[in-house]
């Protein structure tokens, strides 16, 4: 399926989400480091043009299921940053009311049913909304984000293999960031690309460069068409780099500094801001007042989140079931 690549009014919009999610995750990091967040907690510093390119192809009734690496997902899918750093910092008034915290914030209105501590734990789940929105007739999508980890376990086999017997309108977009923890993917698997496994479950897979929006939103946007088109799903492997750990307390032994650097070289919104630069479709200074109004919105979020209140301890038990 030919799909049009994004104009340029579409792509300065790209940039302008993929600088907030970084700049969100940037401002969590120095919170962290600061002892203000309770937990742990996943960055995807790195790994914006996934997010970005996925959601921007999705429609704002479609659904999303993400990961315990979620922020970017969440972002992208139109999330309030106010919200979100609320919730973040553990506030009543965040998305979750501070239940959920960093790794599992929803924003169900939004679309976007989740992340999951579990890994693969939000594939079945996908499956289930794809089979719900076959039967209730509403022409949506279901997307699934998940890890080369989670490529592993076996719920992705599962979810893949039914949601394939019943060609439900599901696109599953893995995040090959290289690493599952520690465990470089090469070491995981004997084949070489994660989406040669949609061939043993009858469906579509395509491998694309992750650190690049246009190809992660064209790939996205073809299989998002066949989705809902009732054509089934679709495996999506985006090949991307997370800058930091696999979460705050990674000593990342398991790789030099030489082979982060050559990724980082390779960084999504900077090869964008390149391209709209070089198209003209930016200056340098409209460029760099996009990155300003992103770290001042979420400023903003973070005032806005540090005024609201703390939960109720005596709250403790609600929502909680039996």
């Amino acid at each position: 399926m030919r799909v049009a690549s994004p104009d340029l009014e579409q792509l300065v919009g790209m940039l302008r989400t993929m600088l907030l999610i970084r700049a969100f995750e940037e401002k969590a990091d120095e919170l962290f480091a600061l002892g203000r967040i309770h937990g742990t907690m996943h960055l995807s510093l790195g790994q914006e043009a996934v997010a970005v390119g996925v959601c921007a192809a999705l429609r704002a009734d479609d659904y999303i299921l993400s990961t315990h690496r979620g922020h970017g997902h969440c972002l992208a899918k139109g999330a309030d940053p106010r919200l979100m750093m609320a919730e973040f910092l553990g506030k009543e008034t965040g998305y979750c009311r501070g239940r959920g915290g960093s790794m599992h914030i929803a924003d169900v209105r939004g679309g976007n049913l989740g992340a999951n501590g579990i890994v693969a734990g939000g594939l079945p789940i996908a499956t289930g909304v794809g089979l719900s929105i076959q039967m209730r007739r509403t022409g949506q999508v279901c997307v699934a984000f998940f890890g080369d980890g989670a490529a592993n376990e076996g719920a992705f086999h599962e979810a893949l293999n039914l949601a394939a017997i019943w060609m439900l309108p599901v696109v599953f977009v893995c995040e090959n960031n290289q690493y599952a923890m520690s465990m470089p993917v090469r070491r995981a698997m004997r084949v070489e690309r994660v989406s040669d496994r949609a061939t043993a479950y009858g469906m579509p897979g395509a491998t694309v460069d992750g650190m690049d929006v246009v190809a992660v939103h064209e790939a996205a946007t073809s299989a998002v068409g066949r989705a809902r088109a009732g054509g089934g799903p679709t495996l999506l492997e985006c090949v991307t780099y997370r800058y930091r750990g696999h979460s705050k307390s990674d000593r990342q032994r398991y790789r030099g500094r030489d082979e982060v650097e050559a990724w980082r070289a390779r960084d999504p919104i900077a090869r964008l801001r390149a391209r709209l630069t070089a198209d003209g479709a930016l200056t340098e200074a409209e460029a760099d007042a996009l990155a300003a109004e992103a770290s001042a919105a979420i400023e903003d979020a973070l005032r806005f989140a540090e005024a609201q209140p703390e939960p109720d301890p005596a709250t403790l038990l609600q929502d909680v079931y039996a």
